[in-house]
């Protein structure tokens, strides 16, 4: 399937993501998660003095700031104006844009270095964000993007979405779209990123995790700061929704421990690669 077979998709990600309300969750709560991947993708890329960055699906701005704070001169691009303000006020030292990852309007080589923090996943085509991003970078610039996990390791992403399957309406169902952990899987990354021009590809697990105090929170974190959480979980009826909510709170309890508070996992893998 391609691009024009997601218009669905596309549309669902950028109307719920322009949301000003599910922005501010995302960056206030789930975010808190994300965070833990900026240091990795900053390392992965070789920002310094002197690079010249794009920060693409910039989100609220936490890429940026690892970047600028390692002294890299930063353009952020988003295609969600909520996410763009809260950005702008996070980190007033880079420029943000609004824009298309699929469509970039820079000219070829105009970046040094590229990170995507957790953006390639809310994209209807990532092979082409992948060849705009061989285009835009200068031969032996760095990419790096940062993709959550699957559930064959322990993930609080696989207690929500199995509770969702065990006592979910199968009547609710997202629209067709690129697979959420597609690109945390080598065996389809790194074929997408050699079509696209890249070499030296590498993967590396990030433990990333949420501490929560109520152990059904992480249906609440998904159903207000995810726009596919919230599409999913906000049209459950009230009985299935509490279901879904007692299953994930004995996945906590069982694997994390009957006391609050809990770490709970949601690890992500940060894929990185040269431009050719």
């Amino acid at each position: 399937m391609t691009a024009a077979d997601f218009t669905e998709f596309a549309e669902m990600e950028k109307e719920g993501w322009s949301n000003p309300d599910v922005a501010r969750s995302y960056a206030d709560e789930f975010a808190k998660a994300s965070e833990q991947c900026v240091a990795p993708l900053v390392e992965q890329v070789g920002a310094g003095p002197g690079a010249v960055a794009l920060d693409l699906c910039c989100g609220q701005g936490i890429v940026s700031k690892g970047l600028v704070q390692a002294g890299a001169t930063v353009t952020g691009l988003d295609f969600s104006p909520a996410f763009l303000d809260l950005a702008r006020a996070r980190v007033p030292q880079a420029r943000f844009v609004e824009g298309n990852a699929m469509e970039l309007s820079f000219d070829a080589g105009s970046f040094d270095i590229v990170t995507i923090g957790f953006g390639i996943l809310h994209v209807p085509d990532p092979q082409q964000v992948l060849c705009e991003l061989a285009r835009v970078l200068r031969p032996g610039g760095r990419l790096a993007f940062s993709v959550w996990h699957a559930p064959t390791i322990p993930t609080v992403l696989g207690y929500v979405f199995a509770a969702v399957g065990a006592h979910g309406d199968p009547g609710v169902q997202l629209p067709p779209g690129p697979g959420l952990h597609d690109y945390a899987d080598a065996e389809i990354a790194y074929p997408a990123l050699e079509r696209a021009g890249f070499t030296e590809m590498s993967q590396n697990v990030v433990p990333c995790s949420w501490q929560i105090s109520q152990a059904d929170r992480p249906v609440d974190l998904f159903a207000r700061g995810a726009v596919r959480g919230r599409a999913l979980l906000g049209a459950q009826s009230p009985q299935a929704l509490e279901q879904i909510r007692r299953y994930v709170a004995e996945k906590v309890i069982q694997n994390h421990g009957p006391e609050a508070p809990w770490t709970v996992p949601i690890p992500a893998v940060v894929t990185a690669a040269t431009a050719g």
